[in-house]
This record gives C-alpha cells, sequence and structure tokens, in this order.
C-alpha cells in the first residue's frame, strides 16, 4: 500500500531485544500508522524471526523476512569487530525486492518518541540518501574526518537513513565497498559508516540531528550549542528519534544516562504486553 511506511532493520539475533523494543516505541507513538519492516539478516533462526513477528502482527504491519542467502554474506567485506550486517543497510537496493522505493533505516539501539511520517515525505531533492550529522560543540568532527577520509561534506551517522532505494540500487555497488575497504582498512573507525561518507556523503541531504538522529549522549551539549532552548521538555515535544550512541547501551547495567529510564520504561512496557499476551494464550 502506497501510504505504508518501509522500515528496514538489518541485525544478528544479539540485537533482537533492543530492535522489539524499538518497534515498541514506533507504535506506540505512531498508533495510526501502518509499516512494512523489511528485516533483513543472515544468520536468525525460525524462532527469532517469529519473536518479531508477533510483534507486528498484533500492530497489524507487515513483516518481510529478507534472509540473505550464504552465497551474498560470501561476497560482503567482513571487517574484524563489525558485524556483516551492518552493510546490508547500504546493499538494501541488491536486496530489497524492486518494488520498494524508499525506505527509512533505523538501528535497533533507537527509542521513536514522535510522529516519524515528516521522515517518511520528506523531499530528498534528487539525493540518494538522507542523514544527520552528529557535530558536537563546532564542526571539529566533520574537519578531523574530512582529513582523514579525504572529504568535503559533513560526517555523517549512519544510524537513521532515509533510502531512496532505486537509485541505490543504480550506485551502491558492492565491488566499490570492497575496492574502498581494503584500500583504506588501515583508517576506517567505523567502517560501515565511513565507507558511507567516503563514497556517497555528496549524495546524502542533511536533516537536523535534533530531531531525526538525537545522540543521547549529548544532552548538556544540545542545551549548550541552543542556550538551553533545548530542554528535556523540547526534547519530548520536538525530538522523533533517540538514538543510544556508543556504550554502554540503556539496557546495560551500567548505564545510567539521561535517557536510560525512558529507554527501560518502554522495555518495561514491552515486557508487561508479552507476560499478557502469553497468558491468555494458555
Amino acid at each position: 500500500m502506497a501510504d505504508e511506511i518501509n522500515v528496514l532493520v538489518t541485525l544478528n539475533a544479539g540485537y533482537l531485544p533492543p530492535l522489539k523494543v524499538m518497534l515498541w516505541s514506533l507504535h506506540a507513538n505512531n498508533p495510526k500508522e501502518t509499516f512494512s519492516i523489511w528485516l533483513v539478516h543472515a544468520s536468525m533462526t525460525a524462532a527469532q524471526v517469529a519473536e518479531v513477528q508477533q510483534l507486528t502482527d498484533q500492530f497489524g504491519w507487515h513483516l518481510h523476512n529478507e534472509h540473505v542467502t550464504a552465497e551474498f554474506v560470501a561476497q560482503t567485506p567482513l571487517i574484524e569487530r563489525y558485524p556483516q550486517e551492518m552493510y546490508f543497510r547500504l546493499l538494501c537496493g541488491q536486496i530489497l525486492p524492486a518494488t520498494v522505493k524508499r525506505v527509512i533505516y533505523l538501528d535497533p539501539d533507537i527509542l521513536v518518541i514522535n510522529a516519524i511520517r515528516p521522515l517518511w515525505e520528506l523531499d530528498l531533492q534528487g539525493k540518494m540518501l538522507a542523514a544527520a550529522a552528529h557535530r558536537g560543540m563546532t564542526k571539529l568532527v566533520d574537519n578531523v574526518n574530512q582529513l582523514r577520509l579525504g572529504t568535503t561534506t559533513s560526517y555523517f551517522n549512519s544510524g537513521v537513513l532515509v533510502i531512496d532505494v532505486d537509485q541505490a540500487r543504480e550506485k551502491i555497488k558492492l565491488a566499490d565497498i570492497t575496492e574502498a575497504i581494503e584500500k583504506y582498512s588501515s583508517t576506517l573507525i567505523l567502517p560501515d559508516q565511513d565507507i558511507l561518507n567516503f563514497l556517497y556523503g555528496p549524495d546524502i541531504l542533511e536533516i537536523p540531528e535534533e530531531v531525526w538522529n538525537y545522540d543521547t549522549r549529548k544532552y548538556l551539549v544540545y542545551q549548550t550549542r541552543t542556550l538551553t532552548e533545548h530542554d528535556i521538555h523540547w526534547v519530548m515535544a520536538q525530538t522523533v528519534i533517540l538514538h543510544y550512541c556508543g556504550t554502554p547501551k540503556p539496557w546495560d547495567v551500567k548505564s545510567d544516562g539521561k535517557f536510560t529510564g525512558l529507554f527501560l520504561n518502554y522495555q518495561q512496557q514491552l515486557k508487561r504486553w508479552e507476560t499478557t499476551l502469553a497468558s491468555v494464550a494458555e
């Protein structure tokens, strides 16, 4: 259906629990929307996919289980410490059916706390992608990464993307990614994000990080940068996507950040719902 919002997620089983919390928050704050969830993975079991299906069925959404073949996985670059699944977002044009024209990609370590449709309806102005840049107080991060990667654009975070999948099918090639990794492997810090910026930076439309990819570690930075305008009340009213970048993650016992409690509350809501559903089934 044309009115459905396509959401792409790519992960392994280790991120299944936070993915479910993310989907719960997406539904809670977009109750009138219908989503098609494109679950792209290489190793999740039928039981693990069924956990996601239980959620999407209850929400009236459509789940598309896109199990990437072993042959395709064998071609994707493998860098120590980073799962191959992270490249599937860039290569979604080679994985998703031709009927999919646009997707919103979301990392699993995210909460969606307001309406996401404006992002879905964003005018890409001819660009292939839309993304936010996490700058901190100044553009120092951009400058450092421009020197490191030889780029001229902002350094974009890959955790939230709007992707014109038709353009991605034409422009994003596995051979280009592999060549770049082989050539610059010694300078890559976050390989998929570095490759996104190195190869495709000029084809990315910048979107406001405070709204669409809020780094939960940087609350005081956002406040300072806006002369305290972006306080917690502003965030809860205006920010759509909270991104729990870095470590510890909010589900870790060591996490005690500004937004940890919010994540734990959504996690608790989900567990209560799952418990109720299980008791009804009995």
